[in-house]
């Protein structure tokens, strides 16, 4: 059984992308993306023993690590995305053109992502639109 099923992070991610606030309730644009890295940080908020188990950090720039929960989301949750093109979750891409810097910060936990300035884009992801 993999990590993912073990701690049914799926339905823990789509947990969170449900209560995403809308900006704009209605909106012709809908629902709001949510970095990789966003939801990275809330998933470590609400669920540090999962987090504690899977051993990895946050993410972002001085992690010190190859491998980061935001990487491992990002990646489970692209796959997911292809292998479920109907499915609840949609992906998408924020482009790094033009993009210095992209900071996060939740309480004494601020970073900024380690792929502004380079040849990959962030992942972004968000509940379909029913």
């Amino acid at each position: 059984m993999s990590l993912w099923e073990k701690h049914r992070i799926e339905d823990k991610v789509l947990s969170i992308l449900e209560q995403v606030p809308e900006s704009a309730e209605g909106h012709h644009l809908g629902r709001p993306f949510l970095t990789a890295y966003q939801i990275a940080i809330e998933f470590a908020q609400r669920y540090p023993k999962v987090v504690d188990e899977l051993g990895w950090p946050v993410g972002g720039i001085g992690a010190g690590q190859r491998n980061t929960l935001a990487q491992y989301l990002a990646r489970r949750l692209s796959q997911y995305v292809k292998d479920h093109p109907e499915g609840p979750i949609e992906g998408g891409f924020l482009s790094n053109r033009y993009l210095e810097d992209i900071s996060f910060k939740e309480d004494e936990l601020a970073f900024s992502s380690s792929l502004t300035d380079s040849g990959f884009t962030l992942s972004m992801f968000r509940l379909r639109e029913q």
